[in-house]
């Protein structure tokens, strides 16, 4: 039987639970206000009732939803540089298919578009990868090259026809990061485009997509597709090849006979 004593401990644990609970969350309040206001050399100090409200919600899923869209809604109310850069590393933790309107909105200002792919990149919605496919063709030349590199960390299937057009483009580092990507993406239909280009590239372009074929040939090797993985390595073992592409190539050739 449950005496008084242990029935009073009880309630008054619960209280005190429920004071911390109100306590955090009037904390969290007040940061996510001075978050309006935060800027360079602001006392980081400040925003930790965040950090402490991401790791607290990680397993409540309804507070890690609110949590998201008061970070969202802020970050959509013309916050500094410096806030937006904060809010845009917390919402590549916490982020959903809810943050990506927002995030997508700064992909073309080049003060925020490094930051905001940084988040894209890793919300796990394909409405992220489809932001960023979308941005693409909207973006200066100068960002290009990192949202390309952002879609190619995603292994984003759909990106692999936008890249192989990027592939001759006349500016290099586009070029050279359609090739990184299409590596990164490591699948036949990725393979197919590296082949392909491979046969006609500059002389600027050949190393870039010698590399990336080899960096496509281990995804395949890795994803299981062994003959399609040796088929590529094959194209860049040739003598024509400089010396540390045929290395790789061979090796790639000898790994890929010991696996089952």
């Amino acid at each position: 039987m449950i005496n008084k004593e242990t029935t009073k401990m009880t309630l008054a644990a619960g209280a005190a639970t429920i004071a911390i609970a109100q306590t955090d969350s009037a904390a969290l309040d007040k940061t996510l206000e001075t978050l309006k206001t935060y800027d360079w050399g602001a006392d980081r100090q400040a925003l930790k009732p965040i950090d402490q409200a991401i790791i607290a919600t990680h397993d409540d899923a309804a507070a890690r939803r609110a949590l998201e869209k008061s970070l969202v809604d802020t970050l959509a109310g013309g916050i500094s540089r410096s806030a937006q850069d904060y809010v845009c590393r917390k919402l590549r933790i916490v982020g959903t298919a809810r943050s990506v309107e927002a995030l997508a909105a700064l992909l073309a200002a080049e003060e925020t578009s490094h930051i905001t792919r940084y988040a894209l990149e890793r919300i796990p919605n394909k409405k992220a990868a489809k932001a960023m496919r979308d941005a693409l063709p909207k973006v200066s030349r100068k960002l290009k090259p990192g949202i390309i590199g952002s879609l190619g960390s995603r292994r984003d299937k759909k990106s692999i026809k936008v890249f192989s057009k990027l592939l001759g483009d006349s500016d290099i580092q586009v070029a050279k990061a359609a090739a990184q990507s299409l590596g990164l993406i490591g699948t036949s239909a990725a393979a197919k485009e590296l082949s392909k280009f491979a046969k006609k590239a500059s002389a600027n372009m050949k190393l870039p997509v010698a590399d990336a074929s080899l960096v496509c040939a281990e995804r395949l090797l890795a994803d299981g597709e062994k003959s399609e993985a040796v088929a590529l390595y094959k194209e860049f073992k040739g003598d024509d090849k400089p010396a540390h592409v045929k290395a790789a190539a061979m090796k790639g050739i000898l790994t890929a006979a010991t696996k089952k």
